[in-house]
């Protein structure tokens, strides 16, 4: 199922101010960049602290198309802020996750590019809805979630990753048939 999902979902989407692209090594020196951020980190279950150009070059050869994800980078005018992606695991609805470059926080971005992401997942006719969890301080993100149609569902605790333990709000966003 998450196969014939993956292979539906499109490698290249435009909005109005950015592209959603495969990631490639050509993105890895400013991803390193952007990512080797303590705030970033303090905010992400999957992101390792410090970030360097090794981890940027592990997650495009590695995870961003591997068998659990579907990641882009995201460009604006050509230049990569930051990344989504959905996290496919069999028998659970697929998890949107994203980070952008804190230069770029607060300017709708983030949540153009989810928007975006959404709206080719239910393209695919495949999945019934998507998840996704912020930390419940992260205020931006949660906001972000909600402006593209996710709804909280309950409350829960990380259970691996850096976040470990902390409390995140589970969010869902159900597709209608």
């Amino acid at each position: 199922m998450m196969d014939k999902f993956k292979q539906a979902l499109p490698a290249t989407i435009a909005t109005d101010r950015l592209l959603l692209t495969t990631p490639v090594l050509a993105h890895v020196p400013e991803m390193a960049v952007l990512a080797n951020n303590e705030r970033i980190y303090q905010v992400l279950s999957r992101l390792p602290h410090p970030y360097d150009e090794s981890h940027g070059r592990f997650f495009v050869e590695t995870i961003a198309r591997g068998p659990e994800e579907f990641a882009w980078s995201i460009l604006r005018e050509g230049a990569y802020i930051g990344t989504i992606g959905l996290h496919l695991l069999p028998d659970r609805l697929p998890e949107l996750g994203y980070w952008l470059g804190e230069p770029f926080w607060g300017q709708g971005y983030a949540t153009e590019a989810a928007l975006a992401v959404v709206a080719a997942a239910k393209a695919t006719g495949l999945v019934p809805a998507l998840r996704s969890r912020a930390l419940l301080d992260n205020a931006g993100s949660r906001r972000v979630l909600a402006k593209a149609g996710f709804v909280q569902t309950g409350e829960g605790l990380d259970s691996d990753g850096t976040l470990k333990g902390e409390r995140m709000a589970l969010v869902e966003l159900e597709f209608a048939s």
